[in-house]
């Protein structure tokens, strides 16, 4: 049925152009919902849905990871401005290789784009006007233009950017049609269409005998290109190698060269929970404990995608016959892995300037919160005054900076005893200069000395060792405040600038090799894990390779919400941030075992139920910490 062509605000054809510095234009599309929700279409545009009623939607109204859009091909003598507008729009399609967007495109250009190497993630629409005409004897250009948000790059890894992106479409006579001769290199979509077509998700690679998540965006359905599902496009991924950012300090257990059985589109479970994987022949010849770290990668990576339990990985050689290579369970994977346990209990500093301790059970309901002294020398009579404090992942140990803030000492959990000699004195004159210290899996402790005169980060090795000055690479400004995470891969450092605005970083932890040059511990590749934010008030690691963030969004309230460490933003947020100074959740992965969120706020020590509101444990105390 032939459909009327719409017009915009200006009574002006969508085809036609508009001039330089107009705003920038919402891209139409046309939506067809799954699952038999009424389908959506916008009239004049290059996408069509498959069933359903027709009605005229925003791009940008909004995100619906049931939303399916198909393309439509140009339509015969279209003028130059809506052949530009219907391929803008094509690729936002899920057509397999996005064959209607290549229509658009002369014959020699559609077969040479490449558009799925990288993303171009625009913050709202695109604005497109001609630079030459119709009429012009080299034939009409047109300049498409907007505010760049990210980029993804060929690995799939998202990298914040910001900027003005441009670009220019040459369009040229076939057959008496108008064509694009020069498309963009790479997809190009405002935010909420590379919400609606991509999603997170995180791919694991070893560190130092744990795992570390690197995430990665993939398509949620079939890729365009690939023909494979998110699953199989995942495992694609994880086998490719970890992203360029991360790939310095992790390794993966695949032999070089390893990728899926030829063939292979997607993947799939049987009735025991079971995913089977085929290799091609470079896995043929592993030794079994090499296959079954293997296997462990493939385990958590996939786990993550999919809703059903999922119990075992089996790796298949490449011979065709489905013949195993190893397999693990889900209990093998986890001692494998390496992961840190659940915590007992959560930490903080009450009004009498103490270490305490305390269990909080989600599952109980009314729970009366009490709070008991760390057993061992912080809880003698004449008990050491502690400003912050950190403790360790097997709880065996607490790092506490004295109250005055210029002493580092390592106090043991387990046992009575006289409090030790400081493991790190702030070098500066004046107190309060320590920040609260932090300690990774490997057992290493990190704090900040935040002295005017003499400001660094510092490691200390096994939390008793001799103190090493790390070097933060391409640092702008003073560390307030950090947290290395559960992996030891990474730490996250809260900044402050000239302004006086805190920003939020994730910088690469790069150790020496044993075997090397004796070189000393670095942290490198500072990159902004909360760029949406204006200024960051609290911030802690949270399952996942995530960050729980704090902070206010420019001209915004403060708000809490999880972030990826690649500076994207994660689902989920958490209520009534405002008043938060503090926040901290359990960097365990064992989420069968759920443990609270817990703040300080101008109403003292609080925490948050799933699916409740805050709750005040007490009044007083400050500091709040998981394991860490």
């Amino acid at each position: 049925m032939p459909m009327p062509m719409p017009t915009d605000a200006e009574g002006a054809a969508p085809g036609r152009a508009r001039a330089a510095g107009a705003r920038g234009r919402r891209l139409r599309t046309l939506r067809a919902y799954a699952l038999g929700v009424a389908g959506l279409l916008l009239a004049g545009c290059a996408s069509m849905p498959d069933h359903g009623d027709i009605r005229r939607v925003q791009a940008s109204q909004g995100v619906d990871s049931q939303v399916r859009v198909f393309g439509v091909p140009p339509a015969d003598k279209a003028s130059a401005g809506e052949i530009v507008d219907g391929f803008l729009e094509a690729m936002t399609s899920d057509d397999p290789q996005l064959e209607t967007a290549r229509k658009y495109l002369t014959e020699d250009a559609a077969k040479s784009w490449r558009p799925g190497t990288a993303v171009t993630v625009l913050s709202a629409g695109l604005d497109r006007f001609p630079v030459r005409t119709e009429k012009d004897p080299d034939g009409p250009r047109w300049k498409v233009t907007g505010k760049k948000l990210a980029t993804v790059d060929e690995r799939s890894a998202y990298q914040p950017q910001t900027g003005e992106y441009a670009e220019f479409l040459q369009l040229v006579q076939e057959g008496k049609q108008w064509r694009i001769s020069t498309p963009p290199s790479s997809l190009v979509l405002s935010e909420s269409d590379f919400q609606r077509i991509y999603m997170p998700v995180n791919k694991y690679y070893f560190a130092g005998g744990s795992l570390v998540a690197d995430p990665v965006y993939v398509r949620q359905r079939s890729d365009p290109d690939s023909r494979m599902d998110p699953t199989t496009q995942t495992v694609q991924s994880l086998l490719a190698g970890p992203s360029r950012w991360l790939g310095p300090v992790v390794e993966s257990s695949f032999p070089t060269g390893t990728e899926l059985r030829q063939g292979t589109k997607s993947l799939s479970y049987d009735g025991q929970n079971t995913l089977r994987v085929p290799l091609n022949d470079k896995a043929d010849n592993v030794a079994s404990p090499q296959c079954q770290k293997m296997a462990t990668q493939l385990l958590y990576t996939v786990k993550e995608l999919t809703a059903s339990r999922l119990d075992r990985v089996e790796l298949l050689r490449s011979d065709g016959k489905s013949s195993s290579l190893c397999s693990v369970t889900e209990v093998t994977a986890a001692v494998i892995a390496n992961r840190p346990r659940t915590p007992q209990y959560q930490y903080f500093v009450d009004n009498e300037d103490r270490l305490v301790r305390m269990k909080l059970d989600v599952t109980a309901e009314d729970q009366q919160p009490r709070s008991e002294p760390v057993p061992g020398p912080l809880s003698a009579p004449t008990a050491f005054k502690v400003d912050s404090a950190a403790v360790s992942y097997d709880e065996g140990r607490a790092a506490v900076v004295s109250a005055d803030g210029h002493g580092l000492y390592v106090v043991s959990l387990t046992g009575a005893g006289a409090m030790p000699q400081p493991v790190l004195t702030g070098r500066g004159a004046k107190p309060n200069t320590l920040t609260a210290p932090s300690w990774d899996a490997a057992g290493d402790l990190w704090v900040v000395d935040q002295d005017p005169q003499h400001p660094g980060l510092w490691r200390v090795p096994d939390g008793t060792g001799t103190p090493e000055k790390v070097q933060v690479a391409g640092l702008d400004g003073r560390i307030t405040s950090l947290k290395a995470s559960s992996d030891g891969a990474r730490i996250a450092l809260l900044v402050e600038n000239k302004e006086r605005r805190k920003n939020l970083w994730v910088g690469r932890i790069e150790r020496p090799d044993p075997k090397g040059d004796g070189s000393a511990v670095s942290v490198r590749e500072l990159r902004a894990a909360a760029p949406q934010m204006a200024d960051v008030t609290a911030m802690s690691w949270a399952p996942r390779g995530r960050l729980l963030v704090v902070g206010r969004e420019s001209g915004g309230v403060v708000q809490a919400r999880y972030m990826l460490a690649d500076g994207s933003v994660a689902a989920g947020s958490l209520p009534g941030a405002t008043g938060l100074v503090a926040v901290a959740v359990p960097g365990s992965e064992d989420e069968s075992k759920p443990k609270p969120v817990i703040g300080y706020s101008e109403d003292g020590i609080v925490w948050l139920p799933p699916g409740a509101q805050w709750r005040t444990v007490t009044s007083g105390g400050r500091a709040p910490v998981y394991p860490g």
